[in-house]
C-alpha cells in the first residue's frame, strides 16, 4: 500500500517478529509490538525509534482474552482503526518441558495444550479481539506466520526428516486451517487475510539452528502485510509463492 499505515507485530520483541516490526517501520509505517513483558518490549521499540522508526510498545499476551482486550483498547483510544495485524507469536513447547512430550508414544497433553494456546487459540483471541478496529481500515489485513512444518503432504511423507512433534507440527497444521477459515468468512469484508512461512529460521524457536536469518524469514510476512485492498486472500505463501498443504 502507498499510505503509511498502522500495524500490530505478536511477538515483535525479538527474532522474525522483530524484523518484521523493522522492516514495517523501515517502510514508514507506524509499528506497534505486542510483547508479553512490556519491558522487553519497550527495549525492542526504544532501539527501533532510534533507527528512525515510528515504534512502540504495547503490553499483549496472546493466551490471556483480557490482554487481548485491553491492547486493542489502547489501540482504538490512540489511533482509532488498526490496518494490519500480524499474528507472528509462536512457541514450540513448553518452557523446561522435555521434548519427548511431543513424541506421541508419550504424548503429555498439557504440553501440546501449552503449544495450541499460543500458536493457534492465541491467535483467534487477538483476531477476535482486533477485528473491530480492522472493520474501520480502508484496508485491512491480517497476516498469520505459519510454518511449512505443518503441511500435510510434507508430514505423511515417512522420509521426512522433521522432528515428530505433537504440539508445534499440528499447531501449524490448525493455524494455516483456521487462516483460510477467517479468508472465507471476512472475504465479504474485503478483509484480506493470509498465512506465511518464514522458512527455516536461526531463532530461540529452534535454539537458533535455523538456516535463514530473521531478516530473511519476515520477508514474506511484510510482503503480505502491505498488498493492496486488492489482494490476495486465502493464501500461504513463501517467498517463493504458494507453500504445499
Amino acid at each position: 500500500m502507498s499510505h503509511p499505515m498502522i500495524a500490530l507485530v505478536t511477538g515483535g520483541n525479538k527474532g522474525i517478529g522483530r524484523e518484521i516490526a523493522a522492516q514495517l517501520a523501515e517502510l514508514g509505517h507506524t509499528v506497534l509490538i505486542g510483547a508479553r513483558s512490556v519491558e522487553r518490549g519497550e527495549k525492542t521499540a526504544a532501539e527501533l525509534r532510534a533507527a528512525g522508526g515510528d515504534v512502540t510498545a504495547v503490553a499483549l499476551d496472546v493466551t490471556d482474552p483480557a490482554s487481548a482486550s485491553a491492547a486493542a483498547e489502547t489501540v482504538r483510544s490512540r489511533f482509532g482503526r488498526l490496518d494490519a495485524l500480524i499474528n507472528n507469536a509462536g512457541v514450540s513447547h513448553q518452557p523446561g518441558a522435555d521434548f519427548a512430550g511431543q513424541l506421541p508414544r508419550s504424548a503429555d497433553v498439557d504440553h501440546v495444550r501449552h503449544v495450541f494456546e499460543t500458536n493457534v487459540f492465541g491467535v483467534i483471541t487477538v483476531s477476535s479481539a482486533f477485528l473491530p478496529l480492522l472493520r474501520n481500515s480502508d484496508s485491512p489485513r491480517i497476516v498469520n506466520v505459519s510454518s511449512s512444518a505443518g503441511s500435510l503432504a510434507a508430514i505423511s511423507d515417512f522420509a521426512n526428516s522433521d522432528p515428530i512433534a505433537l504440539g508445534y507440527v499440528p499447531s501449524k497444521t490448525a493455524l494455516t486451517a483456521v487462516t483460510m477459515m477467517y479468508a472465507r468468512d471476512l472475504a465479504s469484508e474485503k478483509i484480506l487475510v493470509n498465512a506465511v512461512c518464514p522458512g527455516f529460521v536461526a531463532t530461540d524457536l529452534n535454539n537458533h539452528r535455523g538456516t535463514g536469518t530473521p531478516q530473511d524469514g519476515a520477508r514474506q510476512a511484510v510482503a503480505m502485510a502491505t498488498i493492496g485492498a486488492d489482494g490476495p486472500t486465502g493464501t500461504f505463501t513463501d517467498v517463493d509463492g504458494p507453500v504445499p498443504w
